[in-house]
């Protein structure tokens, strides 16, 4: 995953001017470690820091097409190079980069060309010949992007917003699945699947169907040149990832160079139910396992340096991105450079446990179309940012465009959590792995019930983050918040806690706007948190919040201290111990 910076159209291109952009493209090394590059023309800069994963001896960045008119900086994979290389024969390659069709595509199709690019990318191409550009993001935003404007009329581009922000007077996120022509001076969106617009479908649930899209998912993301593993916390998405990885790893090119025995890696608390279950999963599929454990202090103690490379005061998302920000520096240490993750499952299929609550098929559907118009704000942001602090590429097969596309396709019914006829959360998708001949999963990891990562790491972790906000945020500093604070006021010790680190790094009115907010309940939207009234009296994102739902939810854990209080007696849990022990609410 690497990191890229344009400016284009600056009134000054000094010397002084070019060693600025160097300063700030180094703010985006920690991305790509492997190297550095810059391209000049006139008031014009592209610069390129390189995570090396397809064809590290001669892909370094920017990129050309033959006469060097054209010139591209590109964050992203894309996995179907192979195939538009064959509709190229009349251009000359000098990489092997899958990144080197993106300039050549530009010649052959002009702008309408991102359509066919099948990948996780973000990238700014200059045409030297009239000084004309385009900017443009993959269609979930999967790979970060953010657009702002300086006041000599200048338009940049960053692949974090640290890159632009003390030098832009206003910038934002760039929206995934658009792209930006300087021919136009707008931005324009470019994806336009089927389930963009909210229309219910109604095509009949076909397991092989959705099976087979799956697989071929996550085969095409085996494509790379270095070594890889997958992050495995043993729950249903992750350990997919890793059942159908390992089943074609030796089929893979990638096998050829790094062996057939993939790769795993999970990280907790001592006793958290995530480490058991990924162990399960790594001891059944015969993965090469590597388990890393972390102290709720030593998560504490990186908080502030987890929300400066993920540049947000989300709270949920902060409390998943810190057990990933220690885990992909210990995956780094291994001299591993990607990684298969298990995002944005939970948002297609409605598994989060909210989805227990959704009244038919209609709201359900457009829930997860919400969910997916804002994955780049949660989840790709978290997956992407934490594992790129540590030169960490991290792909996602659940966001590849035709299992989405089929995946949203279905008959949102089929969807419906339906205790009657022994459907849980994500129930289509189990049962479409669900084979009893050539089993992928065991059937209670198959059937395992829905736990969020910051949960799954171990209970005592949000309890921790909630206990040191307790420390550190006075009740009379959160009654005050909305003078300090008034947009997107910080509702809890927590949000607010987050929010005063954030504004450390970007002080900006630009950069707290880039941050969503709204009441949430285990990571719903604020439209879903309608479905049950109980649920505003307890706006935690946590999946323990979804009250009724969660086998350890918020409530059972507050009924038994108060019991233990009533008895006049204590209980600390055992290390070791899945404890069901909470703060306040």
């Amino acid at each position: 995953m690497c990191g890229i910076l344009a400016v284009l159209g600056c009134v000054d291109n000094s010397q002084a001017k070019r060693s600025r952009i160097i300063e700030l493209s180094r703010r985006l090394r920690h991305r790509g470690p492997d190297w550095s590059g810059l391209h000049c023309h006139q008031d014009c800069y592209l610069a390129h820091q390189r995570l090396a994963i397809v064809d590290p001896t001669s892909g370094d960045q920017p990129l050309y097409n033959e006469d060097k008119t054209v010139v591209v900086t590109v964050n992203g994979e894309i996995y179907n190079h192979k195939q538009l290389r064959e509709k190229l024969t009349s251009h000359q390659f000098r990489t092997g980069s899958d990144c080197e069709v993106i300039a050549h595509l530009y010649e052959e199709y002009g702008e309408d060309f991102v359509d066919m690019l099948d990948g996780m990318f973000s990238f700014v191409l200059l045409d030297t010949r009239d000084k004309s550009f385009i900017a443009a993001r993959d269609g979930i935003g999967i790979t970060p992007l953010y657009i702002g404007w300086g006041l000599d009329g200048s338009i940049w581009f960053a692949s974090e917003m640290k890159a632009l922000s003390d030098d832009c007077e206003r910038f934002m996120s760039f929206l995934p699945g658009h792209y930006y022509s300087s021919k136009r001076g707008e931005l324009r969106r470019w994806y336009n699947p089927p389930w963009y617009s909210e229309h219910i479908p109604s095509t009949p649930y076909d397991p092989l169907v959705l099976r087979e899209a799956f697989e071929k998912a996550v085969i095409k993301r085996l494509m790379t040149d270095v070594p890889f593993g997958v992050l495995l916390s043993g729950g249903l998405d992750s350990s997919l990832v890793a059942s159908v990885a390992s089943r074609y790893m030796l089929q893979s090119e990638a096998a050829c160079q790094w062996g057939s025995q993939l790769h795993t890696f999970c990280i907790g608390l001592k006793g958290s139910p995530d480490l058991k279950a990924a162990r399960e999963v790594a001891n059944y599929l015969g993965t090469r396992h590597h388990e890393f454990h972390f102290t709720v202090q030593e998560g504490l103690d990186a908080l502030e340096e987890v929300i400066y490379h993920i540049e947000t005061y989300d709270v949920t998302t902060i409390r998943a991105s810190t057990p990933m920000f220690l885990m992909s520096r210990k995956i780094k240490s291994l001299g591993v450079k990607m990684v298969l993750s298990g995002e944005g499952s939970d948002e297609i299929f409605g598994g989060y446990l909210y989805f227990h609550k959704a009244p038919n098929k209609e709201e359900l559907h457009q829930e997860t179309c919400r969910k997916i118009k804002a994955l780049h704000l949660y989840d790709c942001l978290r997956a992407n940012k934490a594992t790129s602090a540590w030169g960490v590429e991290a792909r996602v097969p659940f966001l590849d465009k035709e299992f989405i596309n089929i995946a949203m396709n279905i008959d949102p019914e089929w969807k419906m959590v339906r205790p009657d006829l022994g459907r849980i959360e994500k129930w289509v998708l189990r049962n479409a792995f669900d084979d009893d001949q050539k089993p992928y999963l065991p059937k209670h990891i198959l059937y395992r019930q829905k736990e969020q990562f910051s949960d799954g790491v171990g209970y005592r972790w949000i309890d921790g983050l909630k206990d040191h906000a307790n420390e550190h945020v006075t009740d009379a500093m959160l009654l005050n918040a909305n003078f300090i604070y008034p947009e997107n006021t910080p509702t809890t010790k927590e949000g607010y806690y987050y929010r005063a680190i954030f504004e450390k790094f970007f002080p900006k009115n630009a950069a707290r706007s880039t941050v969503p907010g709204g009441p949430s309940v285990a990571c719903s939207t604020a439209k879903a948190v309608e479905w049950d009234a109980a649920w505003s009296k307890n706006p935690d994102p946590s999946g323990r919040a979804a009250l009724g739902v969660h086998e350890c939810a918020y409530e059972e854990a507050v009924d038994a201290k108060n019991a233990n209080l009533i008895n006049g007696t204590t209980q600390k849990p055992q290390e070791g111990k899945l404890e069901k022990t909470t703060t306040a609410i």
